[in-house]
């Protein structure tokens, strides 16, 4: 992969800066409360009490969480993509960062981890390490039935996968500090793991393949 651009730093335009609270404003959009509400329920108060896919995905099944996951992801990568547009890879990091930090901090309520909005801005930068650490985390998911170990294990691996890719320093830096704050907000689960108490995510009685929580989880 070539290095690029820490040269362009300095000649970011203007109004990709004053795009900032745009990517902001995206990043606050509800999905998982949205979805889980039109379907009766509050994702606030149930299984993990988490807005995210993997929670979705445990209280509605496997659909409805990719539905979220999808708006999730979709946040990052609308905000980063009107960045590229706007001022090049620079103006990129700066709007889905953005829009990261409005997902797992929005306006007066509850955020999410932010792994998918993450994703979202990632695929527009680097959309084959993306595909690639994708993989792994269905893969670890799966076998090991814990999307919080997935989660942690892709975030760690990111900035160091984009350094040893020869990517600038500037770039690396920017991905060590995202991922500082997927592992923050990860900080309960890595708690739960600790004491053997993180919810599970595997398949429930019905159709193939929904995901629900095991039958000692306290959300059944």
């Amino acid at each position: 992969m070539p290095r690029t651009g820490g040269a362009k730093m300095a000649s970011m335009p203007w109004y990709a800066v004053a795009l900032i609270p745009f990517g902001y404003v995206l990043g606050c959009f509800p999905s998982a409360v949205l979805v889980a509400k039109a379907k009766g329920h509050d994702i606030l108060a149930e299984g993990s009490g988490n807005p995210g896919a993997s929670n979705v995905a445990r209280i509605l099944g496997w659909r409805y969480g990719a539905i979220v996951l999808l708006a999730d992801f979709a946040k990052g990568a609308a905000a980063a993509g009107i960045g590229r547009v706007a001022g090049g890879r620079p103006a990129a990091y700066l709007l889905g960062c953005a829009a990261v930090v409005g997902h797992t901090y929005p306006f007066r309520r509850k955020g999410g981890k932010g792994v998918a909005a993450a994703g979202g801005m990632l695929v527009v930068l680097f959309p084959e390490v993306v595909v690639a650490l994708g993989l792994v985390w269905i893969v670890v998911a799966r076998v090991l039935r814990k999307a919080s170990i997935a989660s942690l294990l892709i975030t760690v691996a990111f900035p160091v996968t984009v350094w040893l890719a020869g990517y600038d320093l500037w770039e690396v830096a920017v991905l060590s500090g995202v991922a500082a704050l997927l592992v923050l907000r990860h900080v309960p689960n890595i708690r739960r793991l600790v004491h053997r108490e993180e919810i599970d995510v595997v398949s429930r009685p019905g159709p193939p393949g929904d995901l629900q929580t095991g039958p000692d989880s306290p959300m059944r």
